[in-house]
């Protein structure tokens, strides 16, 4: 196959390297502790995404114009954003054992964000970034670096396979970050 998109291919990692066993049980554990604070986890996830980054408020129009971090917490529809975040993790990891499950679900995930929502896809590079940023602060008792480099290994995965549905979409970027 010729490869005609060269700048997408060159912003695409190496595919990361498969979770072993014991990398699924301590994200499955981890996960498990994370799940029960799911609402309160999600909206710190998207707080820090869109205070750090605030272009990716672009992407939400009831969000656009709010710059106090309390009120996007009382956000009931930022509320709604951040559980189906969490949902789509929990789904992951609750099908870490079943590859094509997990593609499944990223194939979906990819698709709805490139075509229905038009997000550039470094937007999930960065949420991935922020979303291990979050665990390893706020549950410093279970993300141990060790732990850490489990979830980071996923979630390269979730960017590299959602990088792809891009591709296959014919994504073309239409603004930088």
């Amino acid at each position: 196959m010729e490869r005609q998109q060269g700048e997408v291919k060159a912003d695409r990692l190496e595919r990361p390297d498969p979770l072993c066993d014991s990398e699924r049980e301590m994200i499955k554990d981890t996960w498990a502790k994370v799940y029960q604070n799911c609402d309160d986890v999600g909206v710190a996830i998207l707080i820090r995404l869109f205070v750090n980054f605030p272009s990716s408020k672009q992407y939400f129009s009831q969000f656009q114009q709010v710059e106090d971090p309390e009120e996007l917490e009382r956000s009931a529809q930022l509320r709604k954003h951040a559980r189906r975040v969490m949902n789509a993790i929990n789904t992951l990891v609750e099908n870490l054992h079943d590859g094509d499950k997990m593609v499944s679900v990223l194939k979906l995930l990819g698709k709805a964000h490139a075509l229905r929502h038009k997000v550039e896809p470094v937007y999930f590079k960065i949420l991935t970034g922020v979303i291990l940023e979050v665990l390893v602060e706020d549950f410093p008792d279970y993300i141990t670096p060790e732990v850490a480099g489990a979830w980071t290994k996923l979630l390269d995965a979730v960017y590299w396979h959602v990088a792809g549905v891009y591709e296959e979409v014919g994504w073309a970027s239409s603004s930088a970050v």
